[in-house]
């Protein structure tokens, strides 16, 4: 049998005053409005051992908030890379006194459309729309009607939501940054390139990542040495694209990449060949999947920083809820902006100098 909720009515009665009284001492108004120290120890004692807490929502009905946000994604909460992104909303509504309700969709639009309505209905104040990996998206419209912010995901057109996303461009210049500096010259690409157009379909990362290399090679008048799509960023693609590499160019001397699952299959295909990480060939990768680690030597590999991008866009709706009074003065922007958050290396020695 269900336990009845303990009312203010109950406190009142218990500690024999009226309701108002009550509420007046437990919202701490009871010394303003010079109500004695005894009462006010009365209507304590019998909140405390009545185990009285107050409707949260229907207090933030009365002022106009209930101070719970919701979070829409694909596959997010439940993929192993994208924990941390879960954890960092979590972490930030609940240090800014909110509560986040998260709902998940599979891809299913019709299974997104009944989450927003049911997260509309249940009054939260604002919605962030998350996606696994980063992709460009239409932003239902009823979304447009609340404040609302992208989580790893860029529109597809004008919106009025901020997004938050990993800084892909800037991580693709420094992976090329950090081969020419040891002194490489000849770069060769797993996974997309050589040229712009040569990325996987509906891949965010892919096209910014080869975007920052070649900006950065073209500054110093080269171009990517090859480039080999790969249509699934996974080991046996990163493998069979290394070894058409080495049918290529037998004694490559660096490598880029375009994920940490396409290098643990690049390993391979370079240890089969006889060739050593890094004395014979530098590699750089990206995302810092826990396998970054796991290999021997580690891959040098650029960081999503998932924590950061959940906390952040906990940040930017809150303040777009509140107007910036309970969130950082740096998250609030205009409508539309899109924040990049920088992805640092976690360098493993999987690269050395000519």
């Amino acid at each position: 049998m269900s336990r009845r909720r303990v009312t203010l009515a109950d406190v009142a009665r218990t500690a024999g005053v009226s309701s108002t009284t009550a509420s007046l001492v437990l919202s701490g108004r009871g010394s303003e409005l010079r109500i004695s120290p005894a009462v006010q120890d009365r209507v304590r004692t019998a909140s405390s051992e009545l185990g009285y807490r107050p409707n949260i929502v229907s207090i933030g009905l009365r002022k106009g908030t209930t101070r719970t946000l919701g979070l829409v994604s694909d596959t997010v909460a439940t993929g192993q890379m994208a924990g941390d992104m879960i954890k960092g909303a979590i972490e930030a509504a609940r240090d800014l006194g909110f509560m986040l309700f998260i709902g998940e969709t599979e891809g299913d639009p019709a299974i997104e459309s009944a989450l927003i309505d049911a997260m509309q209905d249940r009054q939260v104040d604002g919605i962030m729309l998350t996606s696994m990996f980063t992709r460009t998206r239409a932003v239902p419209e009823a979304l447009e009607r609340v404040p609302t912010v992208l989580l790893n995901t860029l529109p597809a057109a004008p919106t009025r939501a901020p997004a938050v996303v990993p800084d892909e461009v800037a991580a693709g210049r420094a992976a090329a940054r950090l081969l020419l500096d040891a002194g490489h010259r000849e770069i060769h690409l797993v996974g997309a390139g050589p040229g712009p157009d040569d990325v996987p379909p509906d891949t965010v990362a892919g096209v910014e990542r080869l975007t920052g290399i070649r900006e950065v090679l073209s500054a110093e008048g080269l171009a990517p040495a090859s480039g080999h799509l790969c249509d699934d960023w996974a080991p046996p693609q990163g493998w069979a694209a290394t070894h058409e590499l080495l049918r290529r160019h037998p004694r490559p001397r660096a490598v880029i990449c375009f994920n940490d699952r396409l290098a643990f299959g690049t390993y391979q295909a370079l240890q089969e060949a006889g060739l050593r990480i890094p004395d014979d060939v530098s590699v750089v990768s990206f995302d810092n999947y826990p396998m970054a680690d796991w290999l021997r030597p580690g891959v040098s590999s650029f960081a999503i920083p998932h924590e950061q991008l959940g906390r952040r866009a906990v940040e930017l709706l809150i303040a777009r809820i509140t107007g910036g009074a309970q969130a950082s003065v740096d998250a609030v922007d205009g409508e539309g902006t899109v924040h990049r958050l920088a992805m640092p290396l976690r360098a493993r020695g999987s690269v050395a100098p000519v």
